[in-house]
């Protein structure tokens, strides 16, 4: 397990709220014992589509990590690079370009065919009074894109058949990216199939990481 890092003195400051995607960033912090500054945003209250914050982030998403030069990255597949490049151990993108396009590919896979898929399956069905108002909501898409979601996580399931990781042996975001989205589908009444053994015993893997660093 790598050592605390801590990282006020870089001058960097992390928005954050609750969700997946900024569950993600957290993850991947804890992963690299980086310790930041962090902002709650209140996404729930709309705070995220004010003014003060739409300054920071005009896209009005969360999580957003401001430099200490007051540059502001967004998305979390582009601010999870940049701190696997300013920390970079424990590695979680890759130490060879293999590695890293290997990752970038699974990445980018989990993304389109599960994530999100499931995350705008919930913002048009039970998130719809929330959501409707602040993006286009397609309601009578949402069963077909959870059905996406699930069609694709039992696609994966059969792919991870012998791996430890989605990655094979290395652990890293795309297994950070997936559990996060995971989690926040049981939540929302997207629940993995427990029919999907492969990714119940890859849960249970990362489930023990998570609780193993929590304690530490």
């Amino acid at each position: 397990m790598p050592p605390k890092q801590k990282s006020w003195e870089d001058g960097m400051k992390l928005y954050s709220s609750v969700g997946p995607n900024p569950a993600v960033v957290t993850m991947f912090l804890a992963e690299k014992g980086v310790e930041l500054p962090t902002q709650k945003v209140d996404l729930v209250g709309g705070e995220n589509r004010q003014p003060g914050y739409v300054a920071k982030n005009p896209a009005g998403q969360l999580p957003c990590l401001e430099l200490d030069d007051g540059t502001v990255l967004a998305e979390i597949t582009a601010i999870c690079e940049y701190l696997d490049e300013k920390y970079p151990t424990p590695p979680l993108i890759g130490t060879t370009p293999e590695e890293r396009a290997e990752t970038r590919m699974w990445v980018r896979r989990l993304d389109l065919n599960i994530c999100e898929p499931l995350t705008s399956g919930f913002r048009y069905a039970e998130g719809l009074p929330l959501f409707q108002s602040r993006m286009r909501t397609i309601p009578h898409a949402a069963s077909d894109l959870k059905e996406i979601a699930k069609e694709k996580l039992a696609w994966l399931d059969g792919l991870m058949a012998g791996k430890t990781w989605i990655a094979g042996e290395r652990f890293t975001l795309a297994d950070i990216m997936l559990f996060c989205f995971i989690q926040f589908g049981a939540t929302v009444g997207q629940a993995l199939d427990p029919d999907n053994k492969n990714l119940a015993a890859w849960q249970d893997r990362v489930k023990a990481r998570v609780a193993e660093k929590a304690s530490a």
